[in-house]
């Protein structure tokens, strides 16, 4: 008799396929490598240390990146686990053994990822000819002095380089003069806000080394994203990237499974926990045998995965309870580097974890990986989904929740499975973010509009000018300086943060600095009383200190939650991009947004009902960004759209359309802002603003205005498909909503975006 093999997952399947909860299952299949021999003139040594570390031959993409680093800058952007690191590793650790005075940077986004980094240098056994060293937060004040004496591959992160080596230049002279190679990994990470800020400190980088005399070669590595070059020369300034695409590693067969838990109330579309649902199916896979990776967005979610997969393997086999674990940002060194040696020897059968193991960290082969929700962009969840795949086969599961996008995807699963990654969105010359880098890099050193445009761009003499009319800078013989030299504005500039005005965050129980918000987003998130989230930890505001520009918050258990209620008024400033599309008259510019938090409504876990509502007495703020706006043609509106009921359509449209925008830019929806009116002072008719929620924007109004056409469409499948009866979480509700989600005209909206496709 033939007995057919069932995999860790099969019985798991089968019964979601049974219930309907397995909504789609498609299946990827194995690719053999494409291998050509190390190259013949690789430095002896390291030829050696390959060799000795097992790796014979290369893969194409590997041979094709050394050759294209020879030439310029590059960016590759092959799979999970193809081993991308060497591309960058082998024409930087060839430059190291052959020149004993060149120096290298690499640049990662987590200190977990520089760690893994220097193990798998390490690994090589090149002997004196590498001296990796990491130089983050976490190496010792008494140490630093020696890794800079010593080390010729610096392994640290923007945020280190930017506040505390740039700065400090001088200090690092020898190895400024001799830097050959700068690699960034995991490009796709700087986007947005962060992306912009690394964007200047890159720049601020080449200009140091040129003033040392040395342009080093970039060498960046990044998940497929949909604009690699683009993204490559925005975030350094240079253009003529070879882009290296084309995977010749090997790759497991792989089983996708799109898995959407039960609906427990008809009326409300309310479904069942996602976080429960991915606890009872880790656990059944741990129980088969898988080595499974778990992804949650928050900590506080990591944490309460791993307890409940714990206590669900307990109750069968108190060993197993043992082989699972969280892993999070915030963790002591010595706690990450346990975590990690225990998932690489295979004593951890699960790992339940941030995205802080999105990135390419070696924990070894998994069998399966589960995400939690959808993770912000197509390019993330196919990141986590490139674990899965060890002795040939793997899982990879994307569990949805509740929120207007998974339930979108869960409609449309094949259109999801296909669609294309997104861009990767910056804007390194947003005011807000641009102007406070240049007086960092002028205390870096005097900045001449003449020679310096060419790494901070060519209108820098109008930013100087700019900033020496608020005595920010002075000029002194055509180079603009500090007016205060003993000034650090690094200090003071947050690469997290899209505004130097901000708000500090302070835990009183524990008194700690959690961090810091923006002032435009203060009121809204931090006021007295607010239920404030902090990566991934709750919190509520006992004091929101306006003078002393802080929030006091305490650890928070209870069962409900707070949204603010707000009024909000945009004002066109300047037009930039008009056109007419859809019956409408679209445009994109730049807006000033003036919002006043009046009061904050307290609701319910898990059915959102609303318990009351608080009024609150804070000053109105203020900030200027970019935006998209379209004005609404009578006749779209005519035939059944009173004021009521135009009113409610409006600002369902505007949620849905925020709600989906995330599609088609790697954002957030909480990095996007909306107002819907009937009559708009400056258009004189019914208008919807869309605008970017950072200051200055970073280009996601830009991107909607681009592709405006499909922004439209998707929020009208988004609402016309959802099953609720006049609007949910699922479509037109939003969390973030400064009108406590009211009014709200599902239909109407449903039918008001029709009569634009139509006439598109």
């Amino acid at each position: 008799m033939t007995v057919v093999p069932t995999e860790p997952w099969t019985a798991l399947l089968d019964a979601g396929r049974d219930d309907a909860r397995l909504v789609r299952q498609a299946f990827e299949g194995a690719r053999e490598a494409e291998l050509v021999p190390l190259p013949a003139d690789l430095h002896p040594a390291l030829g050696e240390g390959l060799r000795g570390a097992g790796i014979g031959a290369l893969f194409t993409h590997q041979a094709q990146a050394l050759d294209a680093a020879a030439d310029g800058p590059v960016i590759v952007t092959t799979g999970t686990a193809s081993g991308k690191s060497l591309c960058f590793n082998l024409p930087t650790l060839d430059v190291l053994c052959t020149d004993a005075k060149a120096r290298a940077l690499y640049l990662y986004p987590t200190k977990a990822l520089a760690q893994d980094q220097a193990r798998a240098i390490a690994a090589l056994r090149l002997g004196k000819r590498v001296r990796p060293a990491i130089y983050d937060g976490d190496t010792r004040r008494e140490d630093r002095t020696a890794v800079r004496r010593r080390s010729n591959l610096i392994l640290t992160n923007p945020d280190m380089l930017h506040v505390g080596v740039l700065p400090n230049h001088a200090r690092w002279g020898d190895f400024f003069a001799n830097l050959a190679v700068v690699v960034v990994d995991e490009a796709h990470v700087y986007r947005g806000v962060f992306g912009s800020h690394v964007a200047n400190v890159l720049r601020r980088l080449r200009r140091i080394a040129a003033a040392y005399g040395t342009e080093p070669r970039f060498l960046l590595a990044s998940a497929t994203i949909a604009n690699p070059v683009d993204l490559a020369e925005r975030l350094t300034g240079l253009d003529g990237f070879t882009h290296v695409h084309r995977d010749g590693s090997p790759s497991a067969a792989r089983q996708i499974a799109m898995w959407n838990p039960p609906v427990v109330d008809e009326a409300l579309q309310s479904r069942r926990s996602a976080l429960g649902e991915a606890a009872e199916m880790v656990a059944e896979l741990v129980r088969g045998g898988g080595r499974t990776i778990c992804f949650v967005k928050s900590r506080k979610g990591v944490e309460l995965v791993a307890k409940l997969v714990a206590d669900e393997l307990g109750r069968t086999d108190a060993a197993l309870r043992e082989r699972v674990a969280p892993y999070r940002a915030g963790y002591t060194p010595a706690q990450r580097r346990e975590l990690e040696a225990r998932l690489v020897s295979g004593d951890l059968m699960a790992v339940v974890t941030t995205d802080a193991l999105e990135l390419g960290i070696d924990i070894g082969a998994l069998d399966a990986a589960v995400v939690v929700t959808f993770p912000g962009t197509v390019a993330s969840l196919r990141q986590m989904w490139g674990r899965a795949g060890r002795r040939g086969r793997g899982l990879a599961v994307y569990v949805a929740g509740e929120d207007a996008l998974d339930q979108f995807f869960c409609r449309h699963p094949d259109e999801f499975l296909d669609r294309p990654v997104e861009a990767a969105i910056i804007n390194h010359e947003n005011e807000q973010i641009h102007d406070p880098h240049l007086l960092c890099a002028a205390h870096e050193g005097p900045i001449d509009p003449a020679t310096d445009a060419e790494f901070l761009g060519p209108r820098v003499r109008a930013h100087c000018e700019h900033l020496a009319g608020l005595g920010e800078l002075v000029e002194r013989g055509g180079r603009f300086g500090l007016r205060r030299p003993e000034d650090y504005p690094a200090a003071r500039v947050s690469l997290r943060s899209g505004s130097p005005d901000s708000f500090t965050i302070i835990d009183v129980d524990h008194g700690e600095v959690l961090g810091t918000v923006e002032a435009a987003r203060a009121f809204s998130t931090v006021h007295d009383g607010a239920v404030y989230l902090h990566l991934g930890r709750t919190y509520a505001v006992a004091e929101l200190d306006v003078e002393g520009r802080r929030a006091l918050v305490q650890p928070f258990s209870e069962g409900w939650y707070t949204q603010p209620k707000t009024e909000t008024m945009t004002h066109v400033e300047r037009l930039l991009d008009r056109r007419e599309t859809l019956g409408v008259r679209l445009s994109h510019g730049i807006v000033s947004v003036s919002e006043t938090v009046m009061a904050y409504q307290r609701r319910r876990l898990p059915d959102h009902e609303p318990i009351d509502l608080c009024a609150l007495d804070l000053p109105e703020t203020t900030f200027t960004t970019q935006a998209l706006w379209y004005e609404l043609h009578p006749d779209l509106l005519a035939d059944g759209f009173p004021l009521e009921l135009l009113l409610g359509t409006l600002h369902a449209a505007e949620h849905a359309q925020i709600a989906v925008l995330p599609l088609l830019a790697m954002c957030d929806r909480w990095d996007i802002g909306g107002l819907s009116t009937n009559l708009h002072p400056q258009t004189g008719g019914p208008t919807i603003f869309i605008y970017d929620g950072h200051p200055g924007g970073v280009g996601i109004a830009r991107q909607g205005f681009a592709s405006f056409e499909q922004l439209v469409g998707d929020a009208q499948r988004l609402i016309g498909e959802c099953r609720c009866r006049s609007g949910c979480p699922s479509c037109v509700q939003s969390p973030k909503c400064g009108n406590l989600n009211e009014p709200l005209a599902k239909a109407g909206a449903a039918e008001m975006l029709a009569r634009m496709l139509a006439r598109g």
